[in-house]
């Protein structure tokens, strides 16, 4: 396994979205979560992550008031810098790359959804170990993980395999790839779906983790505010 501490790895944190589908009026990452807000845990996870040397979170205009009170009251050890985002998710990432583009220490960049909170140490650093080997790297769950529907029950999922966040690439070709993308007016629906078509690199799938959800409609809210008892507990960080 590749020593983290060997590889420089910059973190992109995508906080710019919004709080429709969880019926409220504020982005929903900066919705209460336990004693604090739904990314700050997202920030801790990264900001814990060894080899992660700096973190990027994208945000909105008018969020910039909330997430400065995020960071006052989140005890971090990795620098952290802010930028804005763009009208879509792909231009959201292309403007954190090209804020990253200009250094040049960076091997690898990871990008991650503000709205996961529980990205564990285990599960980063298992991404960043195989993008290390010259390849991109995505957490996926397989289907032997069943769905649970909205209303409790198991949704039969096939063959679907359920990406999940951060993915993780090398830097350089991460950066080439969306500026191709953007030039030809592309924009995918994740990272991988861009460097997949716009590099030769090849994208391997690592194991994720079914704690990893993505907070979209307020049923998750509950299911977080569980996950939270035990992450505050330190019981699986």
């Amino acid at each position: 396994m590749t020593d983290p501490n060997d590889v420089s790895t910059a973190a992109v944190l995508l906080a710019g979205g919004s709080g429709s589908r969880v019926q409220e009026d504020i982005n929903k990452v900066y919705l209460p979560l336990g004693e604090r807000q739904i990314v700050s845990y997202a920030l801790e996870a990264l900001d814990r992550t060894p080899g992660i040397d700096l973190i990027v979170i994208v945000h909105r205009p008018e969020d910039r008031d909330m997430l400065q009170a995020v960071l006052a009251t989140t005890e971090t050890g990795t620098p952290i810098r802010s930028v804005l985002g763009g009208e879509t998710r792909h231009l959201s990432e292309h403007a954190a790359l090209e804020f990253l583009a200009p250094y040049d220490r960076f091997d690898l960049v990871a990008i991650h959804d503000a709205a996961r909170p529980f990205a564990t140490i285990e599960l980063v650093t298992r991404l960043i170990d195989k993008a290390a080997g010259g390849m991109g790297a995505i957490p996926a769950l397989d289907p032997s993980h069943p769905i649970i529907g909205r209303d409790g029950s198991s949704i039969p999922n096939g063959d679907l395999v359920r990406v999940q966040t951060p993915q993780v690439f090398p830097a350089e070709t991460l950066i080439a790839a969306y500026r191709a993308a953007t030039a030809a007016g592309f924009g995918g629906v994740d990272t991988a779906e861009t460097v997949e078509r716009y590099s030769d690199l090849p994208v391997e799938v690592v194991e994720g983790d079914p704690r990893n959800i993505k907070i979209t409609f307020i049923e998750d809210i509950f299911e977080a505010e569980m996950l939270a008892l035990d992450w505050e507990a330190g019981n699986w960080v």
